[in-house]
């Protein structure tokens, strides 16, 4: 019980310092960006910081980039006349691909009239199990490029609700 309370401890005043660092008057680094992303209906200020101080605070040349930091691009098999797809490659940061797939079923729970999310009800339908997951990890690679462009343009992904002020 004591090491709870030690590490319950430890957790509020990570928050403490998190909230501290967003509310500030001086910018602290990429807090510009974490307020952009906090403005997204369905976004937290836990998961913008983490997206910020992981993956949008590093330059990138493109989105193939930024999907292969984070190991969301595919791995094709070519073997004489055979090719197939092998499935996402999974050499990026692990913590944010798991924090990208929480956020893209957030996503669709929170922005159901997003293209991006209509995009996934077009091609999932009714289905379940296997394919759901399968789409959502290709959901989560769209959102992640759609954020990515967000920051960088200002251009507000297609159909996504800003949180009430």
């Amino acid at each position: 019980m004591k090491r709870l309370g030690v590490a319950s401890e430890q957790i509020a005043q990570i928050d403490a310092a998190r909230v501290a660092d967003f509310e500030a008057p001086d910018p602290v680094r990429g807090t510009g960006m974490i307020r952009l992303l906090v403005a997204i209906c369905g976004m937290g200020l836990e998961t913008a910081t983490r997206l910020v101080r992981e993956v949008f605070s590093r330059p990138f040349r493109d989105r193939r980039g930024l999907a292969a930091f984070v190991g969301l691009t595919g791995t094709p098999f070519q073997s004489g006349g055979m090719e197939r797809e092998q499935g996402i490659s999974k050499n990026g940061n692990t913590r944010v691909r798991c924090l990208l797939l929480q956020l893209t079923w957030r996503w669709l729970k929170f922005q159901p009239g997003s293209a991006l999310s209509r995009w996934f009800f077009g091609r999932v339908g009714e289905g379940k199990g296997r394919i759901r997951k399968v789409m959502a990890v290709a959901l989560a690679r769209k959102l992640l490029v759609a954020l990515w462009r967000y920051l960088q343009t200002g251009v507000i992904p297609e159909g996504a609700r800003l949180a009430d002020a």
